[in-house]
């Protein structure tokens, strides 16, 4: 690998703790998307703004000549969540915060932009692909449907995630799915009201929603292979606002998600018989709005190999996991490497760490130059050689 001088990790860890003092949701990262198409600019990047509304571009050409295209991609957005650390750099926007380490993810990539934009003596074109709101509202699909990969056309993208609950100094590359495929749903339940006292004079909506809450595991459990992983949550529950009333409407709202697409509309034919049956055994009305939200994030065979590669000269190969499983949380980086190859690799944020989307997480500073490293070395490999 070309030597090459990497940004300082103090001032990786300054960019890093400045986005994650001041987080922003998704489509809204306007602060965040300025700044990095600002210093992408100062290092000479072909840069383009305005892709689904945050999203930015920078490019870079190589100094070689004509070779291959890859895209390179982090995410930029926070969530809405209160955080509960009390260090200095703390979320200065109450109800925000960047539980999930995009902010370390967005210096990552910067920092690779720095650190190849200073020698870019590689063959090919790097796009570098910053992403508004990966969080719930599908942010790489709106950029995909707005062109990103007919104005920038690549052979291959690839992102990275920090990764809780994995040693700092370690790394997974799955061979195959990475993360599932995440869908949504809303249920209404509606009978009839009657008071307290004389439930028999309606129809109980609330206790029916809490048999079929109970019931509903079923749909996975007996009528799926036990090696055809699937998840079905209902998360949020609403009936009801007094004491001595049976409410009318109960409404209930749930997440599915599974790795196999076959699975996955079997599963919404499925649900959709089953509340529509149980609603005509209870004589009551239901209604289902169900959403496929974001698909399979799936690694290209072909392509886990040199990422692998890359991880093991940097972080030594006993640190580079080959088996791990797979998680049953989604990316919307699926929108992605559905259109082109891609590979999603874990980076390992300590063992000790809070877990993703919890109030009192914070991301790691000292992988950033693992990241940093990742990114780069793994552009000069692929970039080596003329197309």
């Amino acid at each position: 690998m070309d030597a090459t001088t990497f940004p300082s990790v103090e001032l990786l860890t300054q960019w890093r703790r400045d986005f994650h003092r001041h987080p922003e949701t998704a489509f809204e990262e306007f602060r965040t998307s300025e700044i990095v198409a600002e210093r992408l600019r100062q290092w000479g990047l072909e840069v383009t703004t305005g892709i689904a509304g945050t999203g930015v571009v920078g490019t870079l050409r190589g100094s070689m000549g004509a070779g291959r295209n890859i895209g390179l991609r982090a995410d930029m957005d926070a969530l809405h969540v209160h955080e509960k650390n009390d260090f200095e750099h703390a979320s200065s926007h109450q109800g925000r915060m960047h539980a999930c380490g995009h902010d370390g993810h967005t210096t990552m990539l910067l920092g690779a932009a720095q650190a190849l934009s200073a020698n870019p003596d590689f063959y090919g074109t790097i796009h570098f692909i910053f992403q508004p709101a990966e969080e719930n509202e599908g942010g790489a699909r709106v950029m995909i449907e707005e062109g990103l990969f007919e104005r920038f056309p690549v052979d291959a993208v690839y992102a990275l995630h920090n990764w809780p609950g994995l040693a700092a100094g370690e790394a997974a590359v799955h061979s195959g799915p990475v993360m599932a495929a995440f869908d949504i749903f809303d249920l209404t339940l509606k009978g009839s009201g009657a008071h307290a006292a004389m439930p028999y004079l309606g129809k109980d909506t609330l206790l029916i929603s809490c048999q079929l809450v109970s019931q509903l595991a079923s749909l996975i459990s007996r009528e799926f292979s036990a090696h055809q992983p699937a998840v079905f949550t209902v998360t949020s529950f609403n009936a009801g606002d007094t004491y001595n009333v049976m409410p009318q409407e109960v409404r209930l709202r749930g997440t599915v998600r599974c790795f196999d697409m076959q699975q996955r509309a079997q599963i919404e034919k499925r649900f959709n018989e089953y509340i529509s049956a149980y609603a005509q055994l209870h004589d009551i009305e239901a209604t289902l709005d169900y959403r496929v939200s974001y698909p399979a994030t799936i690694n290209a065979l072909s392509h886990v190999d040199e990422c692998a590669a890359v991880l093991a000269d940097i972080l030594g190969p006993q640190n580079v996991h080959r088996d791990l499983a797979p998680s049953m949380a989604s990316e919307d980086f699926s929108f992605m490497s559905q259109n082109v190859p891609g590979v999603y690799i874990w980076l390992g944020n300590g063992e000790d760490s809070a877990s993703l989307h919890n109030p009192s997480y914070d991301f790691n500073d000292g992988i950033l130059e693992n990241g940093v490293k990742y990114f780069v070395e793994l552009s000069r490999r692929l970039l080596a050689e003329p197309a």
